[in-house]
């Protein structure tokens, strides 16, 4: 029997490399080995960018089409619009009526995005429970593990507690634990160093042109100690090279040999890996064409997922609702 994976995204703005090789290929691996739904998760989106929510159905449309291009399969996994199965904020007010405040103001990414992020009012009663909601995504669909990156290992270990909590209050066993799958593609930070994110505007999008990714790769930070061109580097302290690791790990070793021996600048050396990742990014770039000029059949692959997923959650909320009424 085939183990059940629930995973999703905030359609906050494009998609990135961080998401492809962090989520999207192992995302592509899973539907090969599990039952996955995937959920484009606009509530999500909300609860962060309510004061400029206008934009979100717009990248709804564009993360289904990078999903797809990126190997997501509707025939072999359910995509859907969060917003589109309601069940999933009926399983979310039940949560949060058992989910005690301690548990939420201890989250260390809640602490991270009101530090890091200053243009936008996250102080709110919503985005302080957003772990509740994805605990809800989570269980609606009695998942059994979730593919997370190692900075959202907290929001499962809290879906496992609130759960726990649900079956002791209703003396019941009827969710199970859920468990963490972790990606093996190390972290990519930004263009600027830190964390890539949609929130930084660092990030190096799916969608970039060509001139737009030779852009972004000029500016990137390179090894802080290398002042000039004669100097020797230190490629494992170079953003660049750590690109190149995970990019085009055959050229990886020339340009580690090179930068340490002082026979590369980094220009040149950001001007080859802008030509890597264009011709990376070139498959996947011309199947997102295709889907662009092709919206009423991501429509009609959205609206279908809806459809099963909320059979799936439909069934699993009357069962809640007759443990606890």
């Amino acid at each position: 029997m085939r183990k059940k994976v629930f995973s999703g995204m905030r359609p906050t703005g494009k998609l990135h490399l961080g998401h492809l090789v962090g989520a999207l290929y192992k995302w592509v691996e899973l539907q090969e080995t599990h039952d996955c739904i995937f959920g484009i998760v606009d509530w999500h989106a909300l609860m962060g960018e309510y004061e400029q929510s206008k934009g979100i159905t717009d990248n709804i449309h564009e993360m289904a089409i990078d999903w797809m291009a990126s190997g997501i399969d509707p025939e072999k996994s359910i995509i859907f619009v969060q917003s589109e199965v309601p069940e999933h904020l009926e399983l979310d007010i039940i949560f949060s009526c058992i989910t005690p405040l301690g548990w939420l103001e201890r989250n260390p990414t809640y602490k991270e995005q009101l530090r890091e992020i200053q243009t936008r009012d996250l102080q709110t009663y919503g985005f302080l429970g957003y772990p509740v909601l994805q605990a809800a995504d989570i269980l609606i669909y009695k998942a059994n593990a979730v593919p997370v990156g190692e900075d959202q290992i907290p929001h499962v270990e809290l879906t496992r507690e609130i759960s726990r909590r649900f079956n002791h209050l209703y003396k019941t066993e009827f969710f199970e634990d859920c468990g963490v799958i972790l990606t093996r593609t190390p972290r990519l930070l930004g263009v600027d160093g830190r964390k890539m994110s949609k929130s930084y505007n660092n990030a190096i999008n799916l969608s970039d042109s060509s001139s737009e990714i030779l852009s972004k790769v000029k500016g990137m930070f390179t090894d802080p100690k290398r002042i000039k061109r004669t100097d020797v580097g230190h490629p494992n302290e170079c953003n660049v090279y750590s690109y190149y690791e995970v990019f085009a790990p055959d050229q990886a070793p020339t340009v580690c040999q090179e930068c340490t021996m002082a026979q590369r600048g980094c220009t040149d050396c950001k001007k080859n890996l802008a030509d890597v990742l264009i011709k990376y990014l070139a498959p996947l770039q011309e199947k997102r064409l295709k889907l662009e000029n092709n919206k009423d059949l991501v429509k009609d692959i959205l609206n279908d997922g809806a459809k099963k997923a909320r059979a799936i959650a439909r069934e699993t909320i009357q069962q809640v609702k007759a443990l606890i009424f």
